[in-house]
């Protein structure tokens, strides 16, 4: 395989990538709280292929790794007591089995145990990592910018919203909801900015992600084009060798 060749089906390969994560955000464009993904390319050098005439070593384009956008999406309002967006910076802190995950899906509501919970179940935890429990008779539950939750006047508790040292660090969990690696450095927003009877819509821009999308195909094309004639010239270079040897 010659180097044409080599580099062709690699950036092939990153093509791939591309169209697939453009496809899951425009999948997930009316998941609340989703956050687009992007892909991220590196140079990366390699040796020539042992068959070809040339320099020493090639670069080649391979996926590096994901970078996701997490500039709020639009909030919409719903009215409801429990639904809450966050402005700005912060991920709301919830419970999944033994484990601690975040959202940034604040369409919440209470189980029969008075708990806040998610659309799943999983409590919805305060900043002190405990679940929030509503007392019997609560009739009136405020919640405020800042976190507080107050029910008929007094404060409750106030909400976890988490922030990272580094979002680098963040891991999908599926579900609109990620995980913290080891180096992620989970902070307390002590200020957040809490929209009670909102909840944050996806901040996937169709219109960018069809044009993308349309970019990634016409581009494939291109290279398996660059592929199949590469390919034919080395074909007949053959044949007119073997010709010529006969």
């Amino acid at each position: 395989m010659d180097n044409a060749m080599m580099i062709g089906l690699a950036r092939q390969m990153t093509l791939r990538r591309s169209m697939d994560i453009a496809a899951n955000n425009i999948a997930n464009m009316s998941t609340a709280g989703f956050k687009a993904e992007h892909e991220l390319l590196a140079e990366r050098p390699m040796g020539k292929a042992r068959d070809a005439e040339g320099g020493e070593q090639i670069r080649y384009v391979a996926d590096w790794g994901v970078l996701r956008d997490f500039r709020t999406g639009a909030l919409e309002h719903t009215g409801r007591d429990f639904d809450l967006a966050i402005q700005g910076d912060g991920f709301f802190q919830i419970q999944v089995g033994d484990n601690i995950q975040y959202t940034r899906d604040g369409r919440f509501s209470v189980n029969a145990e008075g708990g806040l919970v998610t659309s799943d179940g999983s409590a919805v935890l305060d900043d002190g990592g405990e679940p929030i429990i509503f007392p019997p008779g609560s009739n009136q539950i405020d919640i405020s910018p800042a976190g507080s939750v107050a029910v008929n006047g007094l404060e409750l508790t106030r909400l976890g919203v988490m922030t990272f040292d580094r979002l680098s660090s963040l891991q999908k969990a599926g579900g609109g909801r990620i995980t913290a690696g080891p180096d992620a450095g989970p902070v307390l927003v002590e200020a957040p900015d809490i929209r009670q009877g909102f909840y944050e819509s996806s901040n996937v821009n169709p219109v960018l992600e069809l044009t993308r999308m349309l970019e990634i195909t016409r581009t494939y094309q291109s290279v398996s084009k660059m592929i199949e004639e590469n390919s034919d010239l080395s074909r007949r270079s053959i044949e007119r060798l073997g010709s010529v040897k006969g």
